[in-house]
């Protein structure tokens, strides 16, 4: 690792931003957006919550093509980790990685800066980067999702675990940070879930779709 401010500088501009590049633009291609916009010609996110997510693309269409948007989005962020994290190098360029792919999900630059909350990424996200955090983060995820039908409970979950197993596997000062600003923005990005959950008002998932 670097040591000096001239050898961070020059590790900034030959391997991290280059990394944070090409993970955003593999995270930008969100598969709710693609598949809804370009094969079914009726943009998600003007259905239900208006979320370029996996839950509102299966709600609003259902079917086969809802494969398609978990394929795409699972694969980005595989790409971003092989492609980016190869650049950073060891754990903390996956986490590295992993924040701009999710950043690239929810702030898409070519749809205008409208995408998703990041769950289906994030957890292909946690997968590879160590099996006790993809453990910790989906054994939650789908108990509280099972148990209560609400998806967002599930990921507010997700979302918040992540750093903390993150600290108790790799506590390393600046993987923490980066896990605590990914679990950070998934929450974030769960906000109005929240407030409908405390007003009782949120939907709960079903199988059966159902188009807005």
């Amino acid at each position: 690792m670097p040591v000096s401010f001239m050898d961070w500088l020059r590790y900034f501009a030959a391997a991290l931003l280059p990394a944070a590049a090409i993970a955003y633009l593999c995270g930008c291609f969100n598969g709710a957006v693609i598949v809804s916009k370009y094969i079914l010609r009726d943009d998600v996110r003007s259905h239900g919550s208006g979320n370029a997510g996996l839950t509102n693309f299966y709600r609003t269409f259902g079917g086969f093509l809802t494969l398609m948007v978990i394929l795409t989005d699972v694969l980005k962020a595989v790409a971003a980790l092989l492609l980016a994290g190869m650049l950073v190098g060891g754990t903390f360029g996956q986490y590295w990685a992993g924040l701009f792919c999710l950043l690239g999900h929810m702030f898409p630059c070519m749809f205008r800066f409208k995408g998703g909350k990041g769950i289906l990424s994030g957890g292909a996200i946690a997968i590879m980067i160590d099996w006790r955090i993809a453990l910790v983060v989906w054994g939650g995820f789908l108990l509280l999702t099972v148990l209560t039908r609400y998806v967002s409970l599930g990921s507010l979950w997700a979302g918040g675990s992540f750093p903390f197993i993150t600290w108790y596997c790799f506590p390393s000062p600046g993987i923490v940070a980066l896990a605590f600003v990914i679990g950070g923005l998934i929450v974030w990005q769960h906000r109005a879930n929240v407030r409908r959950l405390l007003k009782g008002t949120e939907r709960k998932f079903s199988l059966h779709k159902k188009r807005e």
